[in-house]
């Protein structure tokens, strides 16, 4: 339509025009604002396939969430088996067998002479290790009680350590509990078949449920020292892991130093959770990840985990193939950290000059003028805190990583994906003391189950011989 149509319309006509046009331009914007979602969304979809995928190489995912591949055939016949001139070992003897068993031919098998054992030589030894049948004894403790014959009064000899009247359980047992709950993470029906099958011993989950819940009030007192000498501590290795409890997102802590290892589990992520752990004590190096909490922790020096920045380098080199600023940045670390371990090994004036090659490297590499985004973003993180990232190359007593304190969480994590959640408060804080027990005597070599051997008291010796 044009202008001598339109000047010819009257009022009214027009009106109904402009409102069709109206209705047509609202139709249209709708169904423009429809394509343009239709677009962003092929849009981010295209960018997450074109997106590397992301496993435990390029990022802080578990090993066991990547997706396996199917092993490669080898097309090379390989022979199966040790390789040549591999030299072989046997199970080496001991040197007193508990038993004795002596093979002597009696009779001759061809002519049947009776054999006198006067020329005869030993040809072979065998051991053989065998576990014997294991039976829980039962022992009757009989109190008596007696009148002196001269004041009256009424006389108990007390039971022996081990032996105390009310007890139903000696601590060998209890310790064996304790040790299929916290150690093997075994459920509460599992501990009981355990020890069914295994020595005879019936006992109820509410038996479970007491012994656990005594050997976690004997390990809080025991962990009041771990937390005293955390926080005397000149080098400390902290992170972090979800925790469930009663249905609800809890977290476990860990605070490592060389001789103790504390575990908290606590409702929140907080810088909350540090201070109330550390109290007014401020570390000399702080080791941990990038988390904001672990950056706020009292220290004098930070390290950052650098396990963890190789494996953020690794996705950038993923995503941004062409950046060669990644790559550069990994070989650093890598080369500073078989620095850091071959320090002994040089003299101590070619290591200062390759520290500082380092450092010199690395003002660089961050002084470079960077345009890729996922770079840049790193860039930035250095930049903010390039004093957190070669400590470990001053000092003897720290590490270029945080392998410490995550070591120390991978046993909590197994427990939290086969037991599931806490279902109780008492239970939480008994899994983290004993947890911390338990780590901090492995550190001074003793293993676990001689740890909660010695915190549930000594055990009754056998008052029967074992058949």
């Amino acid at each position: 339509m044009n202008q001598d149509q339109l000047e010819e319309l009257n009022k009214q006509e027009l009106i109904e025009i402009i409102l069709r046009q109206h209705q047509q331009i609202k139709e249209l914007m709708e169904a423009f604002k429809k394509l343009k979602a239709d677009h962003e969304a092929l849009l981010m979809k295209f960018e997450h396939n074109q997106k590397p995928p992301t496993n435990s190489g390029n990022s802080s995912q578990p090993p066991s969430k990547d997706q396996k591949k199917n092993k490669p055939k080898d097309k090379r016949k390989r022979h199966h088996g040790p390789p040549k001139g591999h030299e072989k070992h046997e199970r080496e003897l001991v040197a007193n067998p508990d038993k004795i068993i002596e093979l002597h031919a009696e009779n001759c098998k061809k002519c049947q002479c009776k054999l006198e054992h006067e020329a005869e030589k030993l040809v072979r030894v065998n051991q053989i290790t065998e576990l014997p049948e294991i039976r829980a004894q039962v022992i009757e403790v009989r109190q008596y009680e007696e009148v002196c014959p001269h004041c009256g009064m009424k006389q108990r000899t007390q039971a022996p350590d081990g032996l105390e009247m009310g007890r139903s359980f000696g601590a060998r047992l209890e310790s064996t509990v304790v040790y299929y709950r916290q150690e093997q993470h075994m459920s509460y029906q599992r501990t009981q078949q355990a020890l069914r099958n295994l020595y005879g011993v019936i006992i109820s989950q509410g038996g479970i449920d007491g012994i656990m819940q005594k050997a976690g009030e004997k390990a809080a007192h025991a962990v009041k020292e771990i937390e005293a000498r955390i926080r005397q501590s000149k080098v400390i290795h902290c992170d972090e892991t979800s925790s469930r409890v009663g249905g609800n997102n809890w977290w476990e802590w860990v605070f490592c130093s060389p001789h103790t290892v504390l575990h908290v589990i606590r409702f929140n992520r907080s810088m909350d959770v540090i201070q109330d752990v550390m109290g007014n004590h401020q570390a000399e190096v702080w080791v941990s990840d990038c988390y904001s909490a672990q950056m706020k922790a009292p220290a004098h020096q930070r390290q950052l985990c650098l396990a963890h920045q190789l494996r953020n380098l690794q996705a950038v080199v993923e995503i941004e193939p062409s950046t060669t600023w990644a790559k550069a940045m990994k070989v650093l670390f890598r080369y500073a950290i078989h620095l850091q371990k071959q320090r002994g090994e040089i003299s101590p004036e070619d290591y200062k000059q390759q520290v500082a090659r380092i450092e010199r490297h690395c003002e660089r590499l961050l002084a470079r003028n960077m345009t890729e985004q996922h770079s840049r973003r790193l860039q930035k993180r250095y930049l903010k805190y390039r004093q957190c990232l070669f400590v470990f190359l001053y000092r003897d007593d720290v590490s270029p990583t945080n392998n410490v304190a995550e070591r120390a969480l991978r046993p909590s994590v197994v427990h939290r994906k086969v037991i599931g959640c806490f279902r109780s408060d008492w239970g939480v804080k008994a899994f983290a003391d004993l947890a911390s027990l338990i780590d901090t005597a492995e550190l001074s070599g003793i293993h676990a189950f001689q740890a909660i051997l010695n915190l549930m008291g000594s055990p009754t010796n056998p008052l029967l011989p074992i058949s």
